[in-house]
Formats: C-alpha cells, structure tokens, sequence
C-alpha cells in the first residue's frame, strides 16, 4: 500500500546474522573499528551485542546454481573508506576493483570472516 512517497508494508525492519567462528572478535571490531552503535541484547551486562546497520537496500540477482546470500557494506568513497580502515588497524582489505557496476573489496572480520565493501556506480535505493 502506498501513501504519497511513503510505502506502508507489514515489514519494518530486517535483522541480518553473522555466524561467526569468533564472535567476541567480531563484534568488537563492529563496535570499536566501525563504530556501529548497539544494545545489549539481554540486558546492560550481555556482551551479545545487537547492532544498528546503516541503511540498507535489497537486490535480487539470479543463480545457475543454489541460492546464497552475500553482504556489501556500501561506502562513498572506497579508497579513504579503505585508508580509514587501515588506519583503525582494521585487517588488510583486498585491493579495489572495478566490477562495472561498482568498486570492490572484500575486508575481513577479525574472525578470519569476508565481507564485501563497495562504492557503488549504480543507482542506490537505501535514500529513498
């Protein structure tokens, strides 16, 4: 249903899972390196830490073979975004490259994890 601009749907949110072999690591390093803000999932003294991701967008592309899920982190600016990584001693990020439709790496989590880091050339849905 829609109102205006403003889309009403019975979906208001979307809660992504990293299944991690060192979760500690990890979520220190959303918190410390990335500067995600959190809550305690379970009260002040939990160290399970639930994050709030910056906005977010979906796509959908098609497989030849079983379906996957994969995470971006979106950025600006790859390069300084990369620096700025470098600089919180944050793992070696691979280089940058340029897939057409954006500029790429991956960076690891401290748990040995990759995520991919991306500047976008496309069109981007998460300001709407």
């Amino acid at each position: 249903m829609t109102g205006g601009n403003i889309v009403v749907s019975m979906i208001n949110a979307a809660h992504v899972l990293l299944y991690s072999p060192d979760a500690d690591a990890d979520r220190a390093f959303l918190r410390d390196v990335l500067g995600w803000p959190s809550l305690p999932a379970g009260g002040p003294d939990d160290d399970w830490l639930i994050f709030r991701l910056p906005p977010a967008e979906l796509a959908v592309h098609p497989s030849d073979g079983p379906g996957s899920v994969a995470l971006y982190l979106m950025c600006d600016d790859l390069v300084a975004t990369l620096a700025e990584l470098a600089d919180k001693a944050a793992g070696p990020a691979s280089q940058p490259q340029d897939r057409g439709w954006g500029v790429v790496s991956e960076l690891p989590l401290p748990s040995g994890m990759v995520v991919g880091l991306y500047q976008p050339k496309h069109a981007t849905a998460h300001g709407l």
